[in-house]
């Protein structure tokens, strides 16, 4: 992912904001800012035969800056509308997972609205599990909403 793929992703990012289930987000920022938060060998994106058309992205930051946290990511993984169902997600998640590995980070994490049974079930595909659940962690739209924390633990761990 790079700042030619900027206008795609962010257009796929507000799609995702729009449907109400994906994040607290109410509208996607400036490349800049989405930019400065993802960390360059952790940020993807699926594109179509013609590699014309973004059809989705993944992206990682870091959870923390303290050094103990160094091998723990957050990530996010959305896919344009018209493009669901045909394993875009998973092999995004597949990707993220890969750069990861290689470079020693040991946790992959996220946060997902229970309403949100695709993203669940594609993380899940993916060796995620859910860690626990934060109850009315904050407002969206006026309306109290819970987070699923959900993770992927590297097997390779010492």
């Amino acid at each position: 992912m790079t700042s030619r793929h900027a206008d795609e992703v962010l257009t796929i990012y507000q799609a995702g904001i729009d449907e109400g289930d994906a994040t607290f987000e109410t509208a996607a920022p400036p490349w800049a800012a989405f930019d400065a938060g993802k960390l360059p060998d952790h940020r993807f994106v699926a594109l179509d035969d013609a590699h014309a058309l973004v059809l989705g992205w993944i992206a990682a930051g870091p959870v923390s800056s303290r050094p103990a946290y160094a091998g723990v990511v957050e990530h996010s993984v959305y896919v344009r509308p018209d493009a669901r169902g045909r394993g875009v997600a998973g092999a995004l998640l597949g990707a993220l997972i890969a750069s990861t590995e290689a470079a020693g980070i040991w946790t992959i994490q996220a946060g997902i609205f229970p309403e949100n049974t695709a993203s669940l079930a594609v993380h899940s595909r993916a060796g995620f599990h859910v860690v626990g659940r934060r109850e009315r962690l904050g407002r969206h739209h006026g309306v109290w909403r819970d987070v699923l924390l959900i993770e992927r633990r590297s097997p390779t761990l010492d």
